[in-house]
């Protein structure tokens, strides 16, 4: 009767109970932050500069340890409030991934090994929660896979996810800039269908988000990168996302119903990560490489090389990707079938990533549109001026 109660409860004021798991997780977060910043500095876990990074001192990479305590913390205390047994293997999952990026952050693991615990990780939640991406829900007349192609397709699509959000991690404020935009989309849909476990999931992502990013982003002596774990962390739960909109007993279904081509709409939501990810890797193979070898290609790259700060790249990169979004939306206003969404969310990923960066590469040097994107570039340093500045120090003496 108990149980009864609080769920009529959270159904008759669901959003109270995201706001109060928002609010917990960026209290957390915002607490725990400083003093992972300074245990991370005395024992020494930090990423070290070299040619190939960004960053000119050793910085703490205990971010993603941050990010999952405010997470943990706030889907916990609201839990008793709704249906949360399918947070429970997320949650453990989660703890995997938290644990083995971690570790490759400290100590350095082989790329082979993160990827069976990528494998069994995605296993463990099909087979667990029982979901898994087997519907295309419309989809060129498609409708649900058989078991032996929803599986290996799952998985694929997970692991994929998963090491596209850890690579582009390059610069401040990206990586985690990106999970806040797609969490608060992917969030609204699973709230506007009902869906309410996964919007609450999405809740605490965000709350605990952004005092990461604001420290990440604005801080000097607070700062600390997300790291392989809060990479992975951030992956693994992204395909939870997606895994629970394309499933077959999905909420989102009634959304297919509408004409919202819910492949598209994944697609789109993630579609800079992926689409880069994908060129990134081809060209090392096409030029004899280990697709798995770290370089300086990544479209985030292409920015910093036309005179970007690392927050003018970021926000570029989101700017871009938020515009796929918005184009598949009015789309899918205008009745255009899910095909066509399909096709306008690859040409437009194939645009801003395979297009893109070759074309400005190409550039030469005394062309006006290079000129015109390198002054933008130099406009978008403001780290030594007054807002910047003050919230940088009222972040630094936390």
């Amino acid at each position: 009767m108990c149980n009864s109660f609080l769920e009529q409860l959270f159904i008759s004021d669901s959003w109270l109970l995201l706001i109060a798991a928002f609010f917990i997780a960026t209290f957390a977060v915002w607490v725990i932050h400083p003093r992972l910043v300074k245990l991370a500095l005395m024992k020494d876990i930090v990423d070290n500069p070299n040619s190939r990074k960004l960053q000119r001192t050793p910085v703490p990479v205990l971010g993603g340890v941050a990010v999952f305590f405010g997470i943990s913390l706030g889907l916990g205390l609201v839990s008793p409030f709704y249906d949360s047994a399918s947070l429970c293997v997320i949650l453990g999952v989660m703890i995997v991934m938290l644990y083995v990026g971690t570790i490759d952050d400290i100590m350095g693991l082989s790329t082979s090994i993160r990827f069976v615990i990528e494998i069994i990780s995605v296993l463990l939640l099909i087979f667990v929660c029982q979901n898994s991406i087997n519907d295309f829900h419309g989809l060129w007349g498609i409708a649900e896979l058989s078991i032996w192609i929803a599986i290996p397709l799952t998985v694929f699509i997970s692991v994929g996810i998963i090491n596209s959000i850890n690579l582009i991690d390059g610069v401040n404020g990206l990586s985690s800039g990106f999970c806040m935009m797609a969490s608060i989309i992917f969030g609204y849909f699973f709230y506007y269908v009902g869906d309410y476990s996964m919007a609450i999931l999405a809740a605490t992502c965000v709350g605990a988000l952004i005092p990461f990013f604001l420290h990440n982003v604005f801080g000097k002596t607070s700062r600390m990168f997300i790291g392989d774990g809060g990479t992975l962390l951030m992956g693994i739960i992204m395909s939870v996302f997606v895994i629970h909109v394309l499933d077959s007993k999905s909420q989102m279904t009634d959304l297919s119903e509408r004409g919202i081509g819910l492949i598209p709409f994944t697609m789109a939501v993630l579609v800079i990560p992926v689409f880069d990810t994908v060129r990134v890797m081809s060209n090392r193979v096409f030029r004899g490489r280990s697709p798995f070898m770290p370089d300086r290609t990544h479209l985030h790259h292409l920015f910093i090389y036309l005179g970007f700060s690392h927050a003018g790249t970021a926000l570029c990169v989101l700017v871009l990707n938020a515009l796929v979004v918005l184009i598949w939306l009015l789309l899918w206003k205008f009745g255009v079938s899910v095909e066509g969404q399909l096709y306008a969310v690859i040409l437009m990923g194939l645009l801003f990533t395979f297009g893109l960066y070759p074309y400005v590469k190409s550039l030469s040097k005394t062309s006006s549109l290079l000129r015109v994107l390198r002054i933008l570039g130099v406009l978008s340093h403001i780290e030594r001026k007054g807002g910047y500045l003050w919230i940088q120090q009222k972040l630094d003496r936390m």
